[in-house]
């Protein structure tokens, strides 16, 4: 993927009510101090104006688990209307909801090799979160000075240094 790819709107599955022109923006990452190990995940929820910060962690975790974790946490802290532009540097959680998703589900939630997909709780919440839902999602390169996923991260990582302190 190029710096910053965005994946066009998706067609919501049911009918939105409300101002569903509202756009709504969640930025999110994911972060772990060894791989499994003490993790943090962090989301920014822009909306009429007003900036709220969100964050957590998880003392055994995976960084893919806290990728996914931010962008739950944030949709969990939008409303149902409004199109949602959600922003992240991590591939997986990219490709997982615009390109594997909908086979995982048709299989029964096993991957193309008919193994147990991984973090099938996850994905099967966002999945619950992004229905109906007409949404975008724009990929940035981690790292690269994109002042929302700089902050996303410096507050995952702030949450793993506070399970370690503990």
């Amino acid at each position: 993927m190029s710096s910053q790819t965005a994946i066009p709107f998706s067609a919501p599955t049911t009918a939105a009510s409300g101002n569903s022109s509202q756009l709504i923006s969640i930025f999110c990452d994911g972060a772990c101090s060894g791989n499994p190990g003490a993790g943090g995940w962090a989301c920014i929820v822009e909306q009429d104006g007003e900036r709220r910060e969100y964050s957590g962690g998880a003392a055994h975790t995976t960084n893919n688990q806290m990728e996914l974790q931010a962008l739950i946490e944030g949709l969990k802290n939008v409303p149902q209307e409004g199109k949602l532009r959600i922003v992240t540097d991590s591939e997986y959680l990219v490709k997982g909801v615009t390109q594997w998703m909908k086979g995982w589900i048709a299989k029964g939630w096993k991957t193309a090799a008919k193994q147990p997909v991984k973090n099938q709780a996850h994905w099967e919440k966002i999945n619950d979160l992004l229905a109906g839902r007409t949404y975008k999602f724009e990929w940035v390169k981690g790292h690269s000075g994109h002042e929302e996923n700089e902050r996303c991260d410096e507050l995952a990582r702030a949450e793993i240094i506070k399970l370690k302190s503990r």
